[in-house]
């Protein structure tokens, strides 16, 4: 699929405005409130859509713009994605700028009529989210890693599902209760993981600062390659850096991401290795997007339990060695 620029999306939006497809008639094919019509909902990422279908079942017809390993952070709206949201009742997004290219579309279509929501900004209070080092007045947007955090962001699209289809407030309310508490179930598994590494061991590698609510959370230390945004690619200093820590404290495993290139984490391991101490990849870790929609990473759920036993079974099945050995 062909991807557009700026340039390129607004004249798509133009030409829909024009067309009548996002003012002056309904958009999408069912009617917000009414308990018959299933409500057309446009998520981005997986992790997005997955949750607004836990929540919604059967009411909700949830099309998500971002499948497997794709970046949001690099993602840019095809005219046929600017399409789908403009027939759309309403449109879920991460938001604290994950999808940090189709933040003009997003406007756009909230000035057209289209309800659209910032689910971690709105769900989660200013207190609670990591503020950037790198870019003054920002948050990290990777708030889903922290499942407690993930549990709130529920509530409110529950909340917002209920206020659009109230007749089926009790649906959604029932949907959320159920989903909650597998959400409590699924964080009680990742602390008992967690806990299995001795504190001197957790200290999580990985291609992106991708895990910073993760480590809060559970109490691992992390180091990236890359800041929170994949916009800012790595160079040689931040390559020497990185392999130097992890030389020192003689870290045994590093971990690749599924939406990120494998090449920079590559580069640090060759980098370690050069200073006479081997590390091993512990494997692939979803960040930004879930797995294979065919396999147990599909949801939330199974991506989440995926991580943590890939990060636990990588930090203490790898033995620290020299690169000699």
């Amino acid at each position: 699929m062909k991807y557009l620029g700026n340039t390129c999306t607004h004249l798509a939006l133009a030409i829909l405005c024009a067309g009548g497809l996002l003012i002056g008639c309904t958009p999408g094919s069912s009617q917000p409130g009414s308990g018959a019509a299933t409500l057309q909902v446009v998520a981005t990422t997986s992790i997005v859509a997955d949750l607004v279908s836990q929540l919604g079942g059967e009411h909700v017809q949830v099309n998500g713009l971002m499948g497997p390993g794709i970046d949001p952070h690099l993602y840019k709206a095809s005219e046929g994605d600017v399409i789908k949201m403009a027939q759309a009742d309403v449109i879920f997004y991460n938001g604290l700028h994950l999808e940090g290219k189709m933040t003009d579309v997003f406007e756009q279509m909230s000035t057209k009529g289209i309800d659209t929501y910032e689910i971690a900004k709105e769900a989660l209070p200013d207190s609670v989210l990591i503020r950037s080092t790198n870019f003054s007045g920002t948050h990290d947007p990777h708030v889903w890693f922290d499942v407690s955090l993930w549990r709130q962001c529920a509530h409110y699209v529950a909340e917002i599902l209920s206020t659009l289809k109230p007749d089926e407030a009790s649906y959604f309310t029932e949907r959320a209760a159920a989903y909650v508490r597998s959400l409590e179930e699924l964080e009680q598994y990742v602390r008992d993981k967690a806990s299995t590494v001795p504190e001197s061991q957790r200290v999580l590698i990985t291609s992106h600062d991708a895990f910073g609510y993760f480590g809060e959370a559970y109490g691992f230390e992390v180091r990236a390659l890359q800041g929170l945004s994949t916009v800012t690619e790595a160079g040689t200093a931040d390559v020497q850096e990185l392999a130097a820590f992890v030389a020192d404290r003689q870290i045994p495993a590093l971990f690749i991401e599924s939406s990120v290139s494998p090449r920079g984490i590559e580069a640090v391991k060759a980098a370690v290795e050069s200073r006479n101490f081997a590390v091993e990849i512990g494997g692939y870790l979803y960040s930004d997007a879930l797995g294979d929609p065919d396999g147990p990473e599909a949801t939330y759920t199974g991506t989440v339990r995926y991580n943590i036993d890939t990060i636990v079974n990588g930090l203490t099945s790898s033995t620290t060695h020299s690169a000699s050995e």
